[in-house]
């Protein structure tokens, strides 16, 4: 999925949005002004970014426009507000956002508006693949075409008795069962991700949530929602 910064100074927005978005599989990253976005973007490059247009310090058609002419414009960038005049949202447009996104924003709208804005960006297939390629060597299938690659000599890796062609399909991941739903599937590794980093780090939250990139207060959230406890709570 996509990595997304959200910017806004409204903490009850941030917290939805980080939530719907993360719930649809996308990695956060949250900044509630211009300072901390700028911040942001100048660590990670992410694939998109919901920007407030009225913020306390800068605001969000003075922070587009700086983006683009230091060349840090290379991302979609989708601007939000309440208040905006049709003005504003055309200089947002001109400068370089692709979409705009009036509060309160709905749900399907923001899916909708988040995807076409991720469609934009999609990777290269090769880029794509590479970046697959762990994955899928963890599901491999008894009997590839490495075997047949070999030769005639490849009875001597895979004995004569083995059936290449009747080998069934992996429904296994680990410990994880791919044929359940998605969402089971994908609850059922991230419990396996946060109980292997917690671990790692000897239950230490702060350090699990730098190398997971969740904030704190997310991080204890999904957590609780996983059914995992945490039985260190210091840092």
């Amino acid at each position: 999925m996509a990595r997304i910064l959200v910017v806004d100074d409204e903490v009850g927005i941030r917290e939805l949005l980080s939530e719907i978005l993360y719930d649809e599989g996308h990695t956060i990253d949250l900044a509630e002004n211009a300072a901390q976005a700028r911040a942001s973007r100048l660590r990670v490059r992410p694939d998109l970014v919901l920007l407030d247009i009225w913020m306390p310090d800068t605001d969000g058609v003075t922070l587009l426009r700086e983006w683009g002419s230091q060349g840090l414009l290379d991302m979609p960038v989708i601007m939000m507000s309440g208040h905006a005049t049709i003005d504003t949202a055309v200089e947002a447009t001109r400068i370089g956002a692709i979409d705009f996104l009036e509060k309160p924003i709905t749900l399907q709208r923001l899916l909708k508006t988040v995807a076409s804005g991720l469609a934009r960006t999609r990777l290269p297939l090769a880029t794509g693949a590479t970046k697959a390629a762990p994955l899928l060597a963890t599901l491999s299938v008894q009997g590839t075409s490495d075997v047949d690659e070999r030769g005639s000599d490849s009875n001597e890796l895979v004995g004569e008795d083995n059936h290449l062609d009747e080998a069934a399909p992996v429904n296994l991941l680990g410990n994880i069962a791919l044929e359940q739903p998605l969402r089971d599937a994908r609850d059922a590794f991230e419990r396996v991700y946060f109980e292997f980093h917690l671990a790692r780090e000897n239950h230490s939250m702060t350090r699990v949530s730098e190398r997971t990139g969740l904030e704190r207060t997310h991080l204890y959230r999904k957590l609780k929602q996983l059914g995992i406890e945490s039985r260190k709570r210091s840092s």
